[in-house]
């Protein structure tokens, strides 16, 4: 393949010189209409009437001008900029060099009441069935990761441990480019927190999803859309960072676009170390039970490269084709030291020990995507064809010792193929209506093999062949959908209907057992939305939901974070279905501008994961203690109720004020093996982003958000809250920019929880970034303004707008 790109990309370069005709040179000047400054960065374009094809093109310079050489010819030319309305000059006759004079661009009001300006580029755009959050330019994400970039975005909070919630639901499908990706890998915590926050250009929140998205994911999709531009000729932007506690990375992406070809590159190198802790205070029922009081400390060290390698061919005017190459490779070391405490309570005497856990990992993933998409006669009428191939492993290494003597090898190897194939087709009905249908096969495989060894009468390692086990799991899926939508005056409506068949297996060699299970289901999708006016609309939403098991979950054999704690999963898991309602309501009055929703979803077969004595016991010191076994289960049903509003206030161009908050309530009925495990909480989270321009064109940005106590049938989490800022300067005539920030200010980001069981009680604090961190980031754009041209093509996938 790679031959053949680069054939390609010579084979076009020669014709290009063998056949040129004689050039001019054609100039001018663009500016805005209303305030007739110059606007730098305008895209020029000049299409060859003949083949309606780009013959060349440019961009304006800090003045507004532009000077491009034009092979004589017959043009329609175009002039556009972000949020402006395109200018088109049709059938220009072009045989000597002129100049063709000042263009002032007008501010396009239709698009300005899909897109709220905040700062450069941070929008929100409102669409029929998701909200997208442009990223633009946030400080304090500033040199960060993608997890960093959520845990900003409105609806979605991301926990201690990187686990990301859409309004307070962990069952979230996580998408890159509208398709499940390698970028995610295995572990989709560890993988968000190595991806730059520099290589997003958007978020997509979509909490009633049409029948188009896959129907996993009971809280919804969190869609990620990666930078690429669509920038005639060379450009991109490169940014280094350092902080503390020690952190690095380099990252930059790259553009080349000539003709009919366009080529990009998004690399990034990460190194980052953190310290973090937990606290676990186990108190048993049982007087015979001592207590035990655990304190980890871990320093953890990762590092690791990815890059995103793809060439789009504008095969015609209405055709395109685009092959990538996604390629990751990542690696971590954990210094974990556990001291254990044990309290006897009927002697009152106490007993230590020291367990160490360093543990080595290495992951990796290629991933191979083509994508070809053909656009007909009819606007809207489209063809797309989607074919991904995917291999990701994670293998982890340990080796144990308690009070300085190795006992156990704990060694995991994971590995994962997944082949996606998708097709999706659009056919206008007259002007305002339309139909979509289309097909996806997602077929994966995955391989993973737990080894655990231990120290033998003669002082040699042995592999345990009662604790080490072979899990086979495989799970191909195969769905097909249908969808109908039309516009009627202030009216819109969009209905679905999608069939989804699951079949997997789980295939255990070393204890011989193998089980099978399929199942099907129907999805149906409505959305709907009514538009009162240019700055009020109303969106009601309705889709049905499942949530399938992982394949950890699957698996029944037990695995060991400590010798008192396992964990095991559960080979009759049933998959949890959801029925979820949303009414939503977008008004902008004045410097305000309001988005807020009411929302239901009623679960059956809820999986949860309960902490229970499992009748096994180990001997630590002497003392003998139950093995506390975790795993997930289906429990019951729940109910979740919950308001979300989120507020945009602008009272001049150098001040924004955003604000989200949303509250729900879960209502969860249900028991296990005759323990009445109903819950009934009340819970909220708020998010406040302040961002003020000082003197000097100093940039300030200041978030803070709270999250407030959930309880469940087992844990009582209790509420804790963050505080980020940070700094940027605009330097170098604007090319470059400087950034400096803090997260967690007041070293507050600490997750603590009570544990009630049956059998003991148990209080928890975990703190993973190990406190206030601060990194500053040096970025240098070249050929690109700071406001990146929109995408000409959504990667999401198309839907009818409001």
């Amino acid at each position: 393949m790679g031959k053949r790109i680069h054939l390609f990309v010579f084979l076009s370069l020669f014709s290009t010189l063998l056949f040129a005709q004689k050039e001019v040179t054609i100039s001018g000047k663009v500016i805005d209409k209303e305030t007739n400054e110059p606007l730098e960065y305008a895209t020029i374009a000049f299409f060859n009437k003949k083949e309606n094809k780009i013959e060349t093109g440019g961009i304006t310079d800090l003045k507004g001008n532009f000077s491009i050489p034009v092979p004589v010819g017959s043009y329609n030319i175009t002039i556009e900029y972000i949020s402006f309305k395109t200018i088109t000059i049709a059938n220009k006759q072009i045989s000597k060099s002129e100049n063709i004079g000042s263009y002032s661009l007008e501010l396009d009001t239709e698009s300005l009441g899909e897109v709220e300006i905040i700062a450069e580029r941070t929008t929100v755009e409102i669409k029929l069935d998701k909200k997208i959050y442009n990223v633009g330019k946030d400080l304090t994400v500033s040199g960060g990761s993608v997890s960093d970039v959520l845990d900003n975005v409105p609806s979605v909070s991301v926990d201690a441990e990187g686990g990301v919630a859409l309004r307070g639901n962990d069952n979230v499908r996580i998408l890159i480019n509208g398709k499940p990706s390698g970028l995610v890998g295995l572990n989709s915590a560890e993988a968000l927190q190595q991806l730059p926050a520099d290589a997003i250009e958007k978020v997509e929140v979509i909490t009633s999803p049409s029948a188009r998205y896959e129907a996993e994911g009971t809280g919804g999709i969190i869609n990620i859309i990666l930078r690429r531009s669509k920038l005639l000729g060379f450009n991109g932007s490169v940014t280094a960072n350092v902080g503390h506690p020690d952190a690095a990375g380099l990252s930059g992406n790259i553009n080349y676009r000539t003709g009919n070809v366009n080529i990009f590159n998004t690399t990034s190198y990460r190194y980052r170390e953190s310290v973090g802790r937990w606290y676990n205070d186990v108190k048993y029922f049982d007087e015979n039970t001592p207590d035990l009081d655990e304190k980890r400390n871990w320093d953890d060290t990762r590092k690791g490269i990815t890059t995103n390698t793809g060439i789009e061919w504008y095969i015609t005017d209405s055709a395109s084709l685009t092959n990538s190459i996604v390629y990751s490779d990542n690696s971590s070391y954990n210094n974990s030291i556990n001291n254990l405490v044990q309290l006897n309570k009927i002697t009152n005497e106490t007993s230590r020990s020291v367990r160490r856990d360093p543990e080595e990992g290495e992951s990796g993933t290629f991933q191979y995507a083509l994508n070809f998409m053909k656009d007909f006669k009819t606007d809207g009428h489209k063809f797309s064809f989607d074919f991904q191939f995917e291999n990701s492993n994670d293998d982890e290494y340990s080796l144990i010792s308690v009070d300085g003597l190795d006992t156990d090898i704990l060694q995991t190897l994971e590995d994962e193929q997944q082949i996606l194939l998708q097709t999706d087709y659009v056919l206008p009905l007259g002007e305002n209506s339309q139909i979509e249908l289309g097909y996806r096969g997602d077929f994966t495989t995955t391989e993973t093999d737990y080894q655990v060894s231990l120290l033998n009468d003669a002082g040699a390692f042995e592999l345990n062949t009662n604790l080490s086990n072979l899990f086979n799991f495989k799970q191909y899926l195969n769905a097909a959908y249908f969808q109908f939508g039309s516009k009627i005056d202030k009216f819109s409506y969009l209905l679905g209907l999608r069939l989804e068949n699951t079949k997997y297996t789980l295939d255990q060699p070393t204890s011989g057992d193998f089980k099978r299970k399929n199942f099907t289901g129907l999805f149906p999708t409505v959305n709907v939305s009514y538009k009162f006016n240019e700055d009020a609309s109303m969106t009601v939403g309705y889709n049905r939901r499942l949530r399938r098991p992982r394949g950890f979950m699957l698996n029944p054999f037990p695995s060991r974070s400590s010798l008192t704690n396992v964990f095991q999963g559960n080979p009759d898991l049933d998959p949890t279905y959801s029925s979820v309602f949303d009414i939503g309501y977008l008004n902008r009055f004045g410097k305000f501008t309001l988005s807020s929703s009411v929302y239901y979803s009623h679960s059956t077969d809820v999986m949860t994961f309960l902490s229970r004595d499992n009748g096994e016991t180990v001997f630590i010191n002497g003392e003998e203690f139950p093995v506390i076994e975790r795993g997930p289960v289906n429990l019951a049903t729940d109910d979740r109720y919950g308001f979300e509003f989120n507020l945009n206030y602008s009272p001049t161009r150098k001040w924004r004020v955003n604000s989200d908050f949303n509250i729900y309530k879960l209502e969860r009925n249900g028991s296990f093996e005759d323990v009445n495990l109903t819950a009934n909480n009340l819970t909220w989270n708020a998010r406040l982003t302040n961002k003020l321009t000082l003197p000097y064109s100093v940039d300030w940005q200041t978030n803070f958000s709270y999250r407030g106590p959930t309880v469940d049938s087992q844990n009582d989490r209790r509420a804790s809250g963050t505080v980020n800022t940070a700094f940027s300067k605009d330097i170098l005539k604007e090319k470059a920019s400087i950034a400096f920030n803090v997260r967690d200010v007041f070293n507050t980001g600490v997750s603590r929880n009570d544990i009630t069981a049956d059998t003991f009680t148990s209080y928890q604090e975990i703190q993973f970034r190990g406190g206030t961190t601060y990194n500053l980031a040096f970025t240098y754009r070249f050929n690109q303004q700071k406001q990146q041209q929109r995408g000409e093509r959504g990667e999401g996938g198309e839907t009818m707008e409001m």
